[in-house]
């Protein structure tokens, strides 16, 4: 048994000694995890050659042999007579040198500016911006990329060559993303999530909207095809409609693949309403007004001063801002085992999030928006990349702003048989008031037939249902207070990380509430 985190301001927390475990229930042992790190769903890889002339690969699969369109082809062809390798589209350099002339200029400051002029400025941004562009035309031209076998081979470099060998069994999602840019020049981004990888694989950066369509497809179709994979986006289901209310009024999706069975589509004006009930909204026009009060009685508006204030009005904007950028025109859709989503403005997204790997659901209350009846449901998914730096590729939107029925709905979905009104929560006892004077009324845990919810929070309402079959370890563990007091906090780990806890349960309680989480756990992947 392993240290659990500390006790949220009760003391530093260490494991609990079990008691006798209670008669008819199984001893409560710390980990339900089963033998293997590798997430639910997922198939181990095969050892893969990453040697381009020696592409000793099984057939292709069925349905695979089509060489497709994607991307222009170069005039040779892979060892062994595989398909030629293709490169990626000819305005590529023109957009990655775009967007290092915009890191050029922001990272040249208004001192060197000041300093050598504003002609010298130009021609140091010109020099750099061009120097930017030859590189990239460069890399594009020594950039390609086929299907040999299983694998999606990826090349690159020039005097240090790289060959990427990313094995299709592996392949969880493949990801299409239209920057700003890329939507003005009618091109898309190919992004590969990989099962157990730290970060987004191969970057295919940019294909013609078409091309990416063709190419995710039929890498997910190889993928598919191949014996005990289960790959997002593979098929698509004939389409059936929800529920009253629910169907999508949005425009159909410009990734040149079927839409799937519509679910729910987030007006924008609930969205923009929604961020305007956050804490940031309501409390700028106070910021903004002290902020020029200080500077009216000092009498100095310098540029220092003025520059200062704005970038507090942006730091302060940034987040809600950014919100309705990803989620504009939200739309989410039911394919079969998986779930497709389509959302942003500035960048366009369209991501599948197979069903079998989400670890969490979360729902969240906001508190201004309980005056509404809103709420916000979020996912984690296993099998995708937490090492980015930029969170936005990560799947965890599954409803930016909806009321209790859609969200109702929508949990339905994902979980089937699991109902937002109708969990089992149990308050922990009236001792836990000691600890949690103002919130131990809000707590609440309890074992449904499906998942394991747990509710919690003050100002933001939050409620996380944890399915048993997702369950990798549960810990029991005490603080220093909550011995004092015979609590204890009951810890539920996932693949994904953040799990659930059941915050200061009656000690005999949570023993044997971790002993059946345990039980069922293991009765949950036996099942699966």
């Amino acid at each position: 048994m392993t240290d659990g985190p500390p006790g949220h301001g009760h003391g530093a927390a260490r494991p609990v000694d079990p008691p006798p475990a209670p008669a008819g229930l199984p001893t409560p042992g710390v980990t339900a995890a089963p033998a293997t790190a590798t997430p639910a769903g997922a198939t181990a890889a095969p050892p893969v050659s990453t040697d381009p002339a020696h592409p000793e690969t099984p057939p292709v699969p069925p349905g695979a042999a089509d060489h497709g369109t994607a991307g222009a082809a170069d005039h040779g062809t892979a060892a062994g007579g595989g398909e030629p390798r293709q490169r990626l589209h000819p305005l590529s350099p023109v957009l990655q040198g775009a967007k290092s002339l915009v890191v050029v200029i922001a990272g040249l400051s208004w001192s060197t500016l000041s300093r050598v002029g504003f002609g010298w400025f130009a021609v140091l941004v010109a020099v750099l911006a061009l120097g930017a562009t030859v590189l990239a035309v460069v890399s594009w031209y020594n950039t390609g990329y086929h299907i040999v076998g299983r694998e999606l081979r990826v090349y690159e470099g020039l005097l240090w060559r790289r060959t990427r060998a990313i094995p299709l069994e592996r392949l969880q999602a493949v990801e299409v993303v239209r920057p700003l840019l890329a939507q003005l020049t009618g091109l898309a981004e190919l992004r590969l999530e990989v099962v157990g990888g730290g970060k987004t694989e191969a970057p295919l950066a940019y294909l013609s909207v078409a091309d990416a369509a063709r190419l995710r497809q039929r890498l997910l179709t190889v993928a598919a095809g191949m014996p005990g994979t289960q790959v997002a986006g593979a098929t698509a289901p004939p389409a059936v409609g929800l529920s009253a209310g629910t169907t999508d009024p949005a425009a159909p999706p410009t990734d040149g693949e079927p839409a799937g069975r519509p679910l729910h589509a987030v007006t924008n004006t609930d969205l923009l309403v929604s961020q305007l009930l956050t804490p940031q909204a309501f409390l700028l026009p106070v910021g903004v007004a002290f902020v020029v009060a200080q500077f009216l009685s000092a009498g100095s508006w310098s540029f220092i001063a003025v520059a200062s204030t704005l970038t507090a009005m942006a730091g302060v904007l940034l987040q809600p801002v950014r919100r309705v950028l990803d989620d504009w025109n939200f739309r989410l859709a039911r394919e079969s085992d998986r779930l497709r989503i389509h959302n942003g403005l500035v960048e366009t997204r369209m991501q599948t999030v197979p069903l079998e790997r989400v670890q969490t659901v979360g729902v969240t209350w906001p508190l201004l928006w309980r005056m509404k009846g809103w709420l916000r449901l979020r996912l984690e998914v296993a099998g995708y990349s937490g090492g980015e730096a930029d969170d936005r590729n990560r799947p965890d939107r599954l409803l930016p702003v909806g009321d209790l029925v859609v969200g109702t709905a929508i949990v339905d979905e994902v979980l089937s048989g699991v109902r937002l009104t109708e969990l089992p929560l149990t308050p922990p006892p009236p001792r836990a008031r000691w600890l949690r004077p103002l919130s131990a009324r809000v707590l609440g845990a309890g074992l449904h037939e499906r998942v394991f919810a747990v509710r919690f929070g003050l100002l933001t309402r939050q409620l996380a249902l944890v399915p048993y079959a997702r369950i990798q370890s549960v810990r029991v563990v005490q603080g220093p207070a909550q011995r004092r007091l015979r609590l204890a906090t009951v810890h539920v780990d996932t693949a994904g990380g953040s799990g659930a806890a059941a915050h200061d349960r009656d000690l005999a309680e949570a023993w044997t509430l971790a002993a059946e989480l345990t039980a069922r756990a293991h009765t949950a992947h036996r099942a699966g």
